[in-house]
């Protein structure tokens, strides 16, 4: 449906929502309360809170805190958070009163029992149940784990492990983050007009020990995310505090080594229960270096810092502070032909163009203070600042177009970004219905300068296109939950977003001649979103989502092209599903869902241009279930099946290269009160066609994966084996032309890739103090 239908009654919703006058409901009383670490003195966020009988609940906002309304009356309140002990205290609601009332939860062993299926404060977040699980459980080794832990989602590396990972998830090849949003803190991961690629989201500055919370949003439905977001958006948070100090050191094969340090630099003096000034601190650093497993060393080299407070400034008022440090420098053996590795040329794990690798860091400083208003608001403001760095040797096509010197190419980018985001939460009531609004007001500015040059062994040659990037986007959302019933709710949102582009510099014309180029451009977009969510029954709850999205283009194409038809191209995507537990130990979330895009952007890397593979139709199925199997050990799988193609194309010519059709991951994962963990894990995604008429195609794998071990108080030993069935797989696959030095006529295309890791051992210890 266009968005000139929908949006006039998503308005209308938000009008009727936004306008009506808060009124007390008659007959009910209120209680109001918060819920805090019993260790820590922290308020916990997030937390279920609802009365035991009732239908509905709520869960405590950014301060920790919550309301619930109900009719006169002795209830037990019901408190539970995954990893804590569930709490059942008895209250008393009294008409036109209002109770308080304080929760300490203490955590104890994972049980999926104290999960619910409900999240009335976000409802977008149907798969908040599955992430908590997944985060407690699943292993988490490296950055790129933390990305695998998106139930779907599917990585792939083929830059010597220092560049942003290949994504893929519901029948996208996001490249490096052209439909998939990433941010950390609140901090924005992805690049606008990257030289790399769009949306580039290099993901490795995060330390994968200080993350605590993952928030996964599948598809365009919601209002706080703009750019990017049409596949989906993940959100990771990192600690407020650490339980303890800790080094670790690990060992593994080909040469790896990493050191870790996390420090709490004010231990448990400032940690009282619901203290009016909580307070804690930490710093985190870890260096990693491997050659990794191909013929030429990789030496890949990686440190990364951290600092965070955390502090309650009143009763009323938190104020988180974060600064970071990342820097990384490598040698990759890139993509290579298939047909070189078959012929003998050179080995599976050799390479062409010794001389691709490269170089990055990125510095992010953050100040968020959130304050509590009266009538149940918060007010939450971020700025946050970034200093980043990318300097990228490669080479795609070998020598097809230089045979003498090779086609070697060397993209640069170094930029600040600068941003503000600020929200405006409330809960009132609608007559006797329960309201809440959420206002977003936001900047991001990009100042960067981007470069595209012919290189020869690392040394510069031609420059291809080189310039200032200036891009700056303000954006406005307002979003209304509505409960319409005791079990259905609405969610109605809009979004505004207003983009600059502007680009001065030099680029080569169709004629290969290099020109000026200067030149500014404006556009602005509004996406509608409308979503029902069901309570059948506090075990089941049933969702049907919609909304509009988009990616934005990159900048030196939207000055350069004529036409603004593929400056913001739109993604509508709508889906059907349910988040239920069949059985207590037991947690399901499936899903229907169609995903449209007006214009599906493709960026090519050697020539600094995006090319528009047009229209595309994706359609598919979610199925995610977690089972607590005994009191130690549970099971997982993730099953997801997509069916995607390009629109207005002759059938057998309309296939989306790269795209996945099916993809499943799994395990067992053992974790006793003793200490003693391990998990046994695979991952099978499917063969799948490689360019769009399917005459070559990217080869599927299954791999198995395996994590042991043995956690004290104070020490933790554990070893990690990748690979498990040492077989031979590719992790990157490209079908392109290349030509090797020596052969007379290029190879118009072929299967290029980076071959996967083998069997791959590591050992780590730990001390905690």
């Amino acid at each position: 449906m266009p968005a000139w239908r929908v949006l006039p009654l998503v308005l209308l919703l938000l009008f009727i929502c936004w306008s009506h006058p808060a009124a007390r409901a008659q007959g009910v009383g209120t209680l109001r309360g918060a819920v805090a670490d019993s260790l820590s003195g922290q308020p916990m966020v997030g937390v279920s809170v609802g009365l035991e009988g009732q239908a509905g609940g709520t869960a405590t906002d950014a301060l920790g805190r919550f309301r619930l309304d109900a009719a006169p009356g002795t209830y037990t309140l019901r408190v539970g958070g995954l990893g804590y002990r569930g709490r059942g205290q008895a209250v008393t609601v009294a008409t036109g009163e209002t109770n308080a009332v304080n929760i300490a939860l203490a955590p104890t062993v994972l049980s999926l029992a104290e999960v619910t299926v409900s999240q009335p404060r976000d409802p977008n977040q149907s798969l908040a149940a599955i992430n908590q699980i997944d985060k407690v459980l699943r292993p988490v080794n490296s950055a790129q784990d933390l990305l695998r832990l998106v139930p779907g989602l599917f990585i792939a590396q083929h830059a010597g492990g220092g560049k942003a990972e290949q994504i893929f998830l519901r029948g996208f090849d996001v490249d490096h983050g052209t439909d998939f949003a990433v941010s950390v803190d609140g901090l924005p991961v992805n690049m606008v007009s990257h030289a790399h690629g769009q949306g580039y989201a290099d993901f490795h500055f995060v330390i994968p020990e200080t993350v605590e919370q993952l928030k996964v949003y599948k598809g365009p439905y919601t209002a706080r995310f703009g750019d990017f977001a049409t596949a989906g958006a993940g959100e990771f948070s990192t600690k407020t505090r650490l339980d303890a100090s800790q080094v670790k050191l690990e060992v593994g094969r080909f040469d790896t080594r990493r050191a870790l340090v996390m420090l709490d630099l004010l231990g448990n003096n400032n940690r009282h229960l619901f203290s009016k000034k909580p307070e804690s601190a930490y710093i985190a650093a870890e260096y990693n270096f491997t050659n990794a497993y191909f013929d030429q060393p990789q030496d890949f080299r990686r440190f990364n810092g951290l600092a965070k407070y955390t502090g309650q400034l009143s009763d009323r008022t938190s104020l988180t502070l974060l600064g970071s440090h990342f820097t990384s420098s490598w040698d990759a053996s890139g993509q290579i032909p298939e047909s070189a590795v078959r012929d003998g040329v050179i080995s599976r794990f050799g390479s062409i163009d010794p001389t691709e690798g490269g170089n990055t860091d990125r510095t992010n400083a953050s100040v968020v203070l959130t304050t509590g208003l009266p009538g149940d608001a918060i007010i939450r403001q971020q700025l946050y600042y970034s200093n980043y760095n990318f300097n990228l040797f490669s080479n795609f096509t070998f020598f097809l177009e230089n045979q003498e010197d090779g086609d070697a190419i060397n993209q640069t980018d170094a930029r600040n970004i600068y941003g503000y985001t600020g929200t405006y939460d409330r809960d009132d009531r609608l007559g006797a219905r329960s309201l809440h609004t959420t206002f977003g007001l936001g900047t991001r500015i990009d100042d960067a300068d981007v470069t595209l040059r012919r290189a020869v062994r690392r040394a510069i040659t031609d420059t291809i296109t080189a310039g200032k990037v200036y891009e700056q986007n303000i954006n406005a959302y307002l979003d209304e939950t509505l409960t319409l019933t005791d079990r259905l709710t609405l969610n109605a949102a809009v979004r505004a977003d207003l983009f600059v582009f502007d680009f001065r510099g030099l680029i080569t014309n169709d004629e290969g001649n290099l020109e000026t180029l200067n030149g500014r451009k404006t556009r602005a977009l509004v996406s509608p979103k409308l979503n029902l969510y069901y309570q059948l029954t506090p075990a089941v709850q049933l969702f049907a989502r919609s909304g509009f999205g988009f990616h934005s283009n990159d900048a030196r194409s939207v000055v350069r092209s004529t036409s603004n038809d593929n400056v913001l191209p739109r993604a509508l995507g709508y889906e059907a599903g349910s988040t239920f537990k069949p059985l207590p130990g037991v947690v399901v979330n499936a899903a229907l869902w169609a995903l449209h895009l007006q214009d599906e952007l493709v960026y090519v890397g050697d020539e600094a241009i995006v090319e528009s593979a047009g229209r595309t139709r994706r359609y598919g199925a979610d199925l995610s279930v977690r089972y607590q199997l005994t009191r130690a050990l549970f099971a997982d799988v993730d099953l997801n099946y997509n069916h995607g193609r390009l629109v207005g194309v002759a059938e057998g010519e309309n296939f989306i290269p790269l795209a996945p059709r099916f993809t499943s991951v799994g395990g067992l994962t053992l974790k006793t009160p003793q200490g003693f963990g391990a998990s046994l894990r695979y991952r099978n995604i499917d063969s799948r066609p490689a360019n769009e008429d399917n005459s070559i195609r990217a080869r599927g794998y299954f791999l198995l994966d395996g994590v042991l071990s043995y956690t004290q108080q104070r020490y933790q030993i554990g070893a990690t084996a990748e690979n498990l069935l040492n077989v031979d797989w590719n992790e990157a696959q490209f079908a392109n032309p290349s030509r090797l030095r020596g052969q007379t006529t290029p190879v118009e295309e072929q299967l290029h890739f980076t071959p996967g890791t083998p069997f791959f051992f590591k050992v780590n210890a730990s001390v905690f103090f």
